[in-house]
């Protein structure tokens, strides 16, 4: 109840405008947050080369391959990011939200290509194995690769989960697993100071296993989104939100689906069927205004009001039953 009253009480917009300053403020957020990654990353992974060449390390150069390729992956989506500030044209009905999807499957098939790289580098140092050279130096430059990655991940993390962008989270994740990879390079480096020569292809290999690893969970997150996944408590939320409106009497089909980093909504809600036209619509329009408070992220809700059956009533959607597919 206070709730309600404070939100009838503050100054409060859901205008189309408004909607769209907000995402479109949430793309320049996404935006910030891939220009400081591929500054810090860039500047790791070039201080990296610099060892790499120096040492000869393959697993600070699996290290370093991985580390440039998450910088590069800023570019695909602030492609997606500036794609998406475009409006709905009469082909793209829809506006350009879908870009950021794509953008995740680049990082995906990246991630993927980076492990391959990784693999390959390792295992060719395991057949012909070379003393890794300046060592310490190797371990500076493994410590550098971790606080760099872990930063950018927390960063990306938080602005992905801030926007809802899951292809910008996919990437945090990604370089969390980068920073635990550098970790290990200097595990390497340890065991080859030992006289270990096999630790450094050997660390190269453990560090394909962790990339397949973040592979795995940044693809299923990427599959989930293409495939118009939503959070189930996302679908419970609305629901009750619907169903505390007044003269909804219940709620019918609900579908919400991600358009990159925005929601939109499609429901039917049932009211009594004796009320005027105008009446109806009110309640569905007091229905889309309580879905965008209790839904993040939702930018848009369609809301089409059903007549409550009466007994004996023909169902009225019935002459759309033979379009329906199975």
């Amino acid at each position: 109840m206070i709730r309600r009253l404070r939100h009838r009480l503050a100054p409060h917009s859901h205008d189309t405008a408004d909607r769209v300053d907000a995402a479109l403020e949430s793309s320049a957020r996404g935006m910030r947050a891939l220009w400081v990654s591929l500054a810090v990353l860039g500047t790791t992974a070039l201080a990296q080369a610099v060892v790499v060449a120096l040492s000869g390390s393959v697993a600070l150069l699996g290290d370093t391959v991985h580390n440039a390729a998450d910088a590069l992956t800023a570019v695909p989506l602030g492609i997606a990011f500036v794609l998406g500030r475009r409006a709905a044209t009469r082909r793209f009905t829809y506006g350009y939200g879908r870009a950021e999807d794509l953008a995740g499957v680049v990082i995906v098939l990246t991630i993927a290509a980076s492990a391959g790289f990784a693999a390959w580098a390792a295992v060719g140092r395991l057949l012909d194995p070379h003393p890794v050279r300046h060592l310490p130096v190797v371990a500076v430059a493994a410590l550098i690769g971790f606080a760099g990655n872990e930063w950018v991940a927390r960063h990306r993390i938080r602005v992905g989960r801030a926007i809802g962008s899951a292809a910008l989270v996919a990437d945090g994740l990604h370089a969390r697993t980068d920073a635990f990879t550098s970790l290990a390079v200097l595990v390497g480096a340890g065991g080859s100071a030992l006289g270990w020569q096999l630790a450094d292809p050997l660390v190269g290999l453990a560090i394909t296993v962790a990339i397949l690893v973040v592979l795995r969970d940044a693809a299923r997150e990427v599959f989930r989104r293409v495939m118009d996944a939503v959070e189930p408590e996302l679908v419970d939320r609305a629901e009750q939100a619907l169903r505390d409106v007044a003269g909804v009497r219940d709620v019918g089909e609900l579908r919400l689906r991600w358009i990159g980093h925005r929601l939109r909504g499609e429901v039917a809600v049932v009211v009594d069927g004796e009320v005027t036209v105008r009446l109806a619509h009110a309640i569905a329009v007091e229905a889309e205004h309580a879905l965008l408070h209790a839904v993040p992220k939702l930018t848009a809700a369609l809301v089409h009001a059903d007549p409550a059956p009466l007994p004996g009533e023909a169902d009225p959607h019935g002459r759309l039953a033979h379009h329906v597919t199975v």
